[in-house]
């Protein structure tokens, strides 16, 4: 009889290790804008090498298979069904999901929106990639810096709504009097997806036949256009910069079509957004003034808006495209 309570005993002690071992993996969701674009499949790498380092972390990689907002709500959703930890996003839409994310945080799952925003309401803080204005100011740089005699510039974004394009393009805006010469006489958006980009891409070069520049601040939207100014024949009329992946554009400034194009490493973005995400879930709070762990990228301090930013952006060319193209 003392035998069997002892091997009780013993086998409960196990069950309830067993439970605290299962309760201990933190889960950390990192929701993208849509699956299948390499800027966000790299940022998984860097979400899956913090999970490795971390060691009681699990990553769920997920996202809608369009960019739509209604997409990101049933996967966040579905997230809050799955009793997550702690949710990190890339919005589609600033204000849609806050709703969807409020019941989120109602749950005690922490929220974080990276890349692009989520209202304040909507997260306990977002992670810029970089400096607003500082991009704001890279993407016209790299136009005109190609333009010694100035000339029309077109802006090729994501969605009508997507936040961090949308502030991009504002920030390069306030820059524009810095520029001489530049004349930005469109604005179009191919919703991240490649055959409406090249769609809009093909209308810019109709509509304006002195077109010089294309500046296209998403990853997507900037291949798109490099291959519909190549199939124009207007390579070495016509320069397509903004943000891109090397991996992506190598062939396109090899080709002549992009001169040059900027980006932040997006391994590092999903690296930064997961240990954040661990630091907050560990008791660290989002507040003005407040510095978050980043892991190997050092700490984050929030402004007042409780948003911080990684890093600078990084401008790619011949001289370095290829190098990079073998990492991203």
């Amino acid at each position: 009889m003392k035998i069997l309570k002892t091997l009780l005993v013993t086998a409960a002690v196990s069950v309830a290790m067993m439970a605290t071992a299962q309760a201990e993996t933190k889960k950390i969701a990192l929701v993208v804008k849509a699956l299948g674009i390499g800027f966000f499949e790299a940022a998984n790498k860097g979400a899956q090498e913090a999970a490795k380092e971390l060691g009681d972390v699990e990553v769920i990689y997920t996202g809608p298979t369009t960019t739509t907002a209604e997409g990101q709500i049933e996967v966040i959703n579905s997230l809050i069904a799955q009793k997550v930890d702690a949710i990190a996003v890339s919005a589609n839409d600033t204000n849609a999901l806050v709703p969807a994310l409020k019941k989120a945080m109602d749950r005690g799952i922490k929220v974080i929106s990276w890349d692009s925003g989520v209202a304040p309401e909507g997260r306990s803080m977002h992670l810029n990639p970089s400096s607003n204005p500082l991009i704001g100011n890279m993407i016209i740089k790299l136009a005109a810096d190609n333009l010694p005699d100035g000339g029309d510039v077109a802006v090729l974004s994501a969605t009508a709504t997507s936040t961090n394009q949308n502030v991009w393009i504002e920030e390069m805006t306030k820059v524009l009097p810095n520029y001489k010469g530049i004349n930005v006489v469109a604005t179009v958006y191919g919703d991240d997806l490649a055959d409406k980009s090249y769609r809009e891409t093909q209308g810019l070069i109709q509509s304006h036949p002195n077109l010089k520049a294309i500046i296209a601040p998403t990853s997507v939207g900037i291949v798109a256009a490099a291959q519909a100014v190549t199939d124009a024949g207007k390579v070495g009329q016509i320069n397509v910069t903004g943000l891109g992946l090397p991996s992506e554009m190598a062939g396109h400034v090899k080709s002549g079509a992009s001169k040059s194009f900027a980006i932040w490493n997006p391994i590092d973005l999903g690296y930064s957004a997961t240990m954040i995400a661990y630091d907050l879930i560990g008791g660290a709070e989002a507040k003005p003034g407040a510095e978050l762990k980043m892991g190997r990228m050092g700490t984050v301090k929030l402004d007042d808006k409780n948003e911080g930013a990684m890093a600078d952006p990084f401008i790619y060319d011949a001289k370095n495209v290829e190098e990079f193209a073998k990492i991203f």
